[in-house]
């Protein structure tokens, strides 16, 4: 008996009981891993409990709406903010960046107004100029607290208990909030074309004191006026992109057909080219080898001139080209030998490919079943987006003291703003004031908001890789339909995918969810690990670094490892109906007792499904360039203006891409279960009249032990 021939026998070379009723995925079957199944069921209606509970507590305006001192939401429908949607800073300087302003409380007096300043102005001036102008006060005070009014008060009073501000510069609304107006003239940072401003405090400044801040604003502000192009190009070129994308779904299952009939030739074309490319290669070495023969210096060794930052003093010498001639052949002997000893495992894998084009022609509802599961991750994602978001918002409003902190104890310390003029801090803290820091609460649920935030993290990645896991069982079902069809396509049920939907939610819900909970342990691990290492970027501690990079990469090939058994499991839960455990080690099993045509089949079929989606996205676009840029003459005058025209050119690449990926994972899922199914057939048949195979003549031919029986009508 031959390596080959073993194969076909079970795990200590006993063939396997043959059953003459077995034709493919068992209709009969069990519910398994029914513990874990109510486990899950319990967790998504907790999932939904802390929804509700996130819900009730949270206020996303706390994030869309900008707040005042006051803990008042600027804009808010029925208060006296309605009409004051922006907020104001009274000192800006204060205040470090504008990130700062948009995530932190600055530390200094905000108020809700309904227009920005388009002045300078100071109080000073103002107050001096009061009698005769009564206009500029009227404007001023605007920007004041609420029911301030009057003038008369002294300046150092005014700042003290910060009732005004002690200036206002031209600004403009961003992110509801008013920032100076910046731009620059020949070069120069300017705010309303002025360089200087008084700060009312007695001093002139410099516009360059706010640079800091100017940068990031006007960074900001770039992009938003970028963002703003691209959104007009997507308004007007949507419906060219969405054409762009039907052509790659056209293209892409125009592949998958033509894959039957040109995958051996597209493979060995290119296992030819690389060969011929490696050929030239050896030559060109030779021919350098040679040429430099008698050339002074051409002699030296690399160990004589020792290490020279210019490489091109390397190409000098004879012994690189023999070095290089030497790697080139031994890669070359390599490959022949390769081709040699697998020849057989390659055709099989070539058939297998052309078998799995077959078998998505007779069930053509698979491709559009990625759909389903893109659905069903965009609702997980949708929801966890949703429930974070109200988490975050839980809380109520705290107030601090806000002084200046070399000289008041009580700053930054919690207050009661509707007591706080009552306590000593406003006489032992002269301007001292208790203003909105930011949403929190000492109660039990704010004190676990943390913990929540993980929970709806990891049952967020558990219901992702369940979403993913069904698509896959799903899929396989009904490709182990047609394989184990005795007569195709005849023997093919009736609604294979929706029947193998059925299967899979009814009675394996639980397997699934088994195996999606294992793989979202470890990618919760990961992204614990990535936060830590986030945070300890700056440490000095050389092997605290190390041990989370090797914990990383340990934890990656992990997952790694755990989504091919996963996926080959859920393989032979849709075949057997077996639990998860069992189908996982039944199927890591049988792999490893064909590793290396595992190894040849997932390397041909990584290689021709890359290869199909370089073609798909590149050609589309090559196509896309072209009619953007107007160099197609039919439809030069159909092709609408646009800002950028790589934007929807990049959309219809990526999206392209992206479509190409989604019809060949239907196709990558349908090879890696008839490959499954092919490895049974050989463990349990041997292609006599008693033990029949269920393989197609293609592939029984390629492996050429027996006669093929002779299938009754």
């Amino acid at each position: 008996m031959d390596r080959d021939e073993e194969n076909y026998y079970g795990k200590y070379g006993e063939p396997r009981k043959f059953d003459p009723k077995f034709r493919g995925p068992i209709h009969n079957r069990h519910c398994t891993d029914i513990i874990c199944c109510v486990i899950f069921i319990a967790v998504i209606l907790g999932y939904i409990a802390l929804g509700v509970v996130a819900w009730v507590h949270g206020d996303p305006r706390k994030v869309i709406y900008p707040t005042d001192s006051y803990g008042q939401f600027c804009g808010q429908r029925d208060t006296l903010n309605e009409n004051k949607t922006i907020l104001f800073y009274f000192n800006i300087l204060k205040c470090a960046s504008p990130i700062v302003l948009i995530n932190l409380q600055c530390p200094t007096t905000q108020l809700c107004v309904s227009k920005c300043p388009d002045r300078f102005a100071t109080y000073i001036d103002v107050q001096a100029s009061y009698r005769y102008r009564p206009d500029q006060w009227n404007y001023f005070r605007q920007f004041c607290k609420p029911g301030f009014n009057n003038p008369r008060k002294s300046v150092a009073q005014v700042l003290r208990d910060e009732d005004c501000p002690s200036m206002i510069i031209p600004s403009r609304p961003f992110l509801k909030r008013c920032f100076p107006d910046f731009s620059t003239k020949n070069g120069v940072l300017t705010v309303a074309n002025q360089t200087t401003f008084k700060d009312g405090r007695g001093k002139t400044r410099n516009v360059t004191d706010l640079r800091e801040a100017a940068n990031g604003i006007n960074n900001v502000l770039d992009a938003r006026s970028v963002g703003m192009k691209i959104f007009e190009d997507y308004a007007i070129s949507w419906y060219w992109i969405l054409i762009g994308l039907f052509i790659a779904m056209m293209l892409s299952l125009l592949f998958l057909v033509l894959l039957r009939f040109t995958a051996g030739v597209l493979f060995w074309i290119f296992i030819f080219g690389v060969i011929g490319i490696i050929g030239y290669g050896i030559w060109h070495c030779y021919w350098e080898y040679d040429h430099l023969k008698g050339i002074p210096g051409s002699d030296l060794t690399v160990y004589d001139i020792g290490f020279q930052t210019d490489f091109k003093v390397y190409l000098q010498l004879r012994q690189t080209w023999l070095a290089f001639m030497i790697i080139l052949c031994g890669v070359e002997v390599i490959i022949i030998l390769m081709l040699i000893f697998l020849r057989n495992r390659i055709r099989i894998a070539i058939a297998l490919l052309k078998e799995g084009s077959r078998a998505i022609g007779y069930i053509m509802s698979t491709l559009f079943y990625p759909i389903v599961t893109f659905l069903l991750i965009a609702i997980c994602i949708s929801y966890w987006a949703v429930t974070a978001v109200f988490l975050a918002t839980s809380g109520e409003p705290v107030y601090k003291v806000m002084a200046n902190q070399t000289l008041c104890k009580y700053a930054n310390l919690t207050c009661d703003p509707e007591t706080f003029n009552t306590t000593n801090v406003t006489k032992l803290c002269p301007g001292a004031q208790c203003t909105f820091a930011f949403y929190g609460g000492e109660s039990l649920y704010h004190k676990y908001i943390f913990i929540f935030q993980l929970a709806n993290a990891f049952v967020f990645l558990w219901l992702v890789n369940f979403a993913i896991a069904l698509g896959q069982c799903t899929l396989a079902g009904a490709f182990a339909s047609y394989y184990w069809a005795y007569r195709k396509p005849a023997d093919i049920p009736l609604w294979p995918l929706f029947s193998s939907f059925g299967r899979a939610i009814r009675y394996h819900t639980g397997s699934l969810a088994f195996g999606a909970l294992i793989l979202a342990i470890v990618q919760l691990i990961r992204v614990i690990l990535e936060y830590l290492d986030h945070k300890l970027k700056g440490t000095q501690n050389s092997f605290t670094r190390f041990l989370l990079c090797c914990l990383k990469c340990c934890f990656w090939c992990l997952e790694k490892f755990l989504k091919f058994i996963n996926r080959n499991a859920y393989i032979m839960i849709a075949i057997y109906g077996k639990n998860f455990c069992t189908s996982a080690k039944e199927a890591f099993f049988l792999l490893m007792r064909n590793v290396v045509r595992v190894a040849v089949l997932d390397k041909v079929t990584d290689f021709l499904l890359f290869l199909g989606k370089i073609l798909v996205a590149g050609g589309v676009g090559v196509l896309a360039f072209f009619f953007f840029t107007q160099r197609i003459p039919v439809f030069a005058q159909e092709v609408p203006m646009l800002n950028y025209y790589w934007v929807p050119l990049l959309t219809v690449i990526i999206g392209s891409y992206l479509v190409a990926h989604g019809f060949f994972s239907v196709y990558a899922m349908c090879v890696d279960t008839l490959f499954l199914c092919f490895c049974e057939d050989l463990e349990r048949n041997d292609g006599s009249t008693a033990k029949p195979y269920f393989m197609s003549a293609s592939l029984h031919r390629i492996l050429g032990k027996k006669k093929l029986s002779p299938k009754k009508a």
